[in-house]
């Protein structure tokens, strides 16, 4: 059961303490007090854990600071809708608004290689007026032999650059939980010029130690990708570790599925799935055309397929997209092929532009 707490009531206050003495008066009860810092109001929210079936609502429905009472029948217990129940109330971070009904593109690097491409790279996001990028210092690979990234040598410049560049948000990905105050220990050095989101990649998705690791810090916001191999239900699931941890800064990313029925795709598209998360889920939704497709190549109307499947995920309601771009693609030292080109940027973002236009544009009609 979840007890949501008025707008204006807030933790330690009496009238959470109210209501957690009351609810652990029944037996075999406990009561967990978490706050969502959203994008525009924080919610208190009440959840009784243990043996809840046979304790009713009203009493705590009497009490004035309570707004509502859910009965929870879903498995997704801290980030779950609950038939509609919950309250989707995104959050901000660092200045940039996430929700279900935000849109933002995080054009950039794969991997961080050169302080020359890097600055190459965020000049061009400036010129467009974009504030989110990718960049990756850290870079799990399949093979022991291939490039496993810079790691926290390269974090001062990356930082240094996108504070130079006004880059708002960097989404980063970490392997392992050290690489957490790392992260922070490079931005306050530097200033604290720009922010960071975390990126659980599709490796670690069932890496739960670090998934409650970084659940527990609350600083940072959450980018988790769907494993590559495993159920949706399994990677929602993952995501209750992030939540049960405390930290609600979480988004949620579809990059496709490791199975050759996607053939010739690196991976089988699964964007159909937006719509799906945002109804089971409150959190935002993001999709990573360039790992799903895993090449640059052109349809015959002269739009890349990266460009094709980025449409099918911001049609369907993404309010994320990830996508690798690099301004010398045969220089890159992970995934160059699938890299989009900075002459690209562009017209990608135009289009991607189109599409949410058109996408809103069906909603309205609802």
């Amino acid at each position: 059961m979840i007890i949501v707490m008025k707008a204006d009531v807030l933790p330690g206050s009496p009238e959470v303490e109210q209501v957690v003495r009351t609810a652990e008066r029944y037996p075999n009860v406990h009561a967990e007090v978490r706050t969502i810092q959203g994008a525009t109001r924080t919610l208190t929210e009440i959840y009784l854990l243990g043996s809840t079936a046979q304790i009713p609502l009203e009493p705590f429905e009497e009490f004035d600071a309570v707004e509502k009472c859910i009965r929870i029948r879903e498995r997704y217990r801290s980030i779950g809708r609950h038939e509609g129940q919950a309250v989707e109330v995104g959050f901000e971070y660092n200045g940039v608004r996430f929700s279900q009904d935000t849109f933002h593109v995080f054009p950039g690097v794969c991997a961080v290689d050169t302080p020359e491409n890097l600055e190459e790279m965020f000049r061009a996001l400036r010129s467009e007026g974009i504030e989110t990028t990718r960049a990756g210092a850290y870079k799990p690979r399949t093979s022991p032999y291939d490039f496993q990234g810079h790691g926290k040598a390269c974090l001062p410049w990356t930082f240094e650059l996108a504070g130079k560049y006004g880059l708002k948000v960097i989404a980063m990905e970490i392997v392992h939980e050290g690489q957490v105050q790392e992260i922070r220990d490079a931005l306050r050095l530097a200033g604290n010029p720009t922010g960071v989101m975390l990126q659980i990649g599709t490796r670690n998705a069932q890496n739960f130690e670090l998934l409650k690791a970084v659940g527990q810090q609350h600083e940072f916001p959450v980018l988790f990708k769907r494993g590559m191999g495993i159920t949706l239900d399994e990677s929602l699931n993952a995501c209750e570790y992030l939540a049960a941890g405390g930290n609600h800064k979480i988004i949620f990313g579809l990059r496709g599925m490791k199975t050759n029925l996607g053939d010739p795709h690196r991976n089988f598209v699964d964007f159909g799935l937006v719509p799906t998360v945002k109804r089971m889920t409150r959190l935002p939704v993001c999709v990573d055309p360039s790992h799903s497709v895993g090449k640059r190549v052109v349809a015959p109307d002269g739009i890349l397929d990266i460009e094709h499947v980025t449409a099918q995920g911001i049609i369907a309601g993404a309010n994320m997209v990830l996508v690798d771009f690099h301004p010398h693609p045969e220089q890159a030292l992970c995934d160059g092929p699938q890299a989009m080109l900075l002459s690209e940027l562009p017209t990608f973002l135009r289009d991607a532009e189109i599409v949410r236009e058109a996408y809103l544009k069906r909603r309205a009609l609802k």
